[in-house]
């Protein structure tokens, strides 16, 4: 996913709290029944919410990378 710019709301928000929120979305979603400019609203939101998820894994999984980095620099 490309990066571009979070909301702020959802910037703030944890992992958890995003990855909790994007469940809700995508439910909301399937169960269908809400009007077009508030299931484009949903979805806008779920796609925010889903790059952020992201954002936060790719951090996570660079710090890895890192500390691997550094181990390996320490222990060789």
């Amino acid at each position: 996913m490309s990066e571009r710019a979070i909301p702020e709301d959802i910037a703030k928000l944890s992992y958890e709290q995003a990855r909790e929120e994007l469940v809700s979305v995508v439910t909301q979603l399937e169960t269908g029944g809400a009007p077009l400019e508030a299931s484009l609203a949903l979805w806008e939101r779920g796609e925010a919410l889903a790059a952020h998820c992201e954002n936060w894994l790719g951090g996570v999984s660079e710090r890895l990378e890192q500390a691997r980095s550094r181990s390996t620099e320490t222990s060789g």
